[in-house]
This record gives C-alpha cells, structure tokens and sequence, in this order.
C-alpha cells in the first residue's frame, strides 16, 4: 500500500527525536523510518521502520529527511538513500522559527526549533541548524554544513562545505569559514579560519590543521 508522509532516513541519531517533533507541529506525517546501520533506533513506538534493503518500491516517490549531525555521515546517508531510489530531499523549517521573506533554503536542510534567522541568507543542500541557534543577515553557509545548538553566526559570515560550529560558540561579522573545518563548542571566532583546520577558545585559535573535517571525516 502507498503511503504518505516523509521518510526519516538514519534511525540511529538522537537527533531524531527532535525531526519528528518538528514534523508534528508542521502537521507532516511520517510515512516511517530506514534503519541504515546496525543498532538502536531512535524512532518515536509504533512508527514503521525499515531496513534499507526492506523499503518498498512504491515509497520511493516520497520525500526523504536525514536527522544526522555530523556532515559526512550525513552525506554518506545522502548518497545511500539515492542509491535506493529516494529523489525527494525534504527542506523542513521548524514551525516555531520565524522565517524571513528573503531566505534560500536547499533540499535536505533542517533548521531545528527556537532558531533566530536573519535576511538574505543562503542555506546549501543537506544544511542542519541546530536548536536555539541564531544567522545574522546575508549568511552563506555551504552544502553539509551543520550548526551546534546556541551558536551565533553574525552578519556577511561565509562557512564552507561540510564545516561544523560547535555548540556555544559564536562567529563575529564577515569570517570566513573553510571547507571542512570545526569550531569547537563555546569559541569566538574573530578571524578566517582556514580549510580543513580546528579551532578552540576566546579568541579561537588553530590547534589542529588538516584533520579532513568533523572527526576526521571530510565531506567531499
């Protein structure tokens, strides 16, 4: 039987929790979700989960959300669920972040609850705000790119693909980020912050470069 609603791909984040309860109060259903790794599912009881191999083919049209944090886990869930046929990447914006009129949001982003966003800005595919999470105005952030919860991203920032910003920490106006870098939680970040690099502390400071991105997994 086809069903309907959005399938959440990647049952094993703790994250997913929050995906769901951001699907319930946009009034989006969830069709079920696909276990794509062995282990715990995250899955709200009585919710449909699937293994990957299990999906039946006239749910393939359905659009698909990926509730995972880190940007090359994220991606490599991307890649798995086209392989199975999925298309239909689902941009979902929580209901209780007040969106402005001027904002470009690609398929795949999640934004979590309680998120402040400022005009002008351009979000990449597959991006994820976490909760209590504030963009400035004309923010660009690049495709895999995931933002901790309560970071604070000011105005003209540019953060390069599959980059992290920890939870805390705070980015002052017109840094740029690289690709594939990490801002540790908590950090003020005054200054570029070259590709592929960690930074820590007030003022942040390089204390790992070519680590290959969020826990040494570059997105590509």
């Amino acid at each position: 039987m086809t069903m309907t609603g959005v399938i959440l791909f990647g049952t094993g984040s703790p994250l997913l929790g929050d995906v769901e309860e951001s699907l319930f109060r946009a009034g989006i259903p969830i069709a079920g979700g696909i276990r794509n790794r062995p282990g715990p599912s995250y899955l709200a009881d009585g919710t449909r989960c699937w293994s990957a191999e299990d999906l039946p083919a006239d749910n393939l049209a359905l659009p698909f959300l990926i509730p995972i944090f880190t940007p090359a886990y994220r991606q490599q869930a991307a890649r798995e669920a086209a392989g199975l046929g999925l298309h239909h990447p689902c941009t979902l914006v929580d209901p209780s972040v007040p969106a402005p009129r001027r904002l470009e949001v690609g398929p795949g982003s999640y934004v979590n609850s309680g998120c402040s966003l400022g005009p002008g800005s351009v979000f990449g595919p597959y991006v994820l705000i976490n909760r209590g999470a504030s963009i400035g105005h004309h923010v660009v952030l690049g495709r895999f790119v995931s933002i901790g919860p309560g970071a604070v991203i000011a105005g003209l920032v540019r953060i390069g693909t599959g980059s992290v910003i920890g939870a805390g920490a705070t980015i002052l106006p017109e840094v740029t980020i690289g690709d594939n870098a990490v801002v540790g939680a908590g950090s003020v970040v005054t200054r570029d912050v070259p590709a592929g690099c960690m930074v820590v502390g007030n003022a942040a400071r390089v204390v790992r470069d070519g680590i290959g991105g969020y826990r040494g997994l570059p997105v590509t």
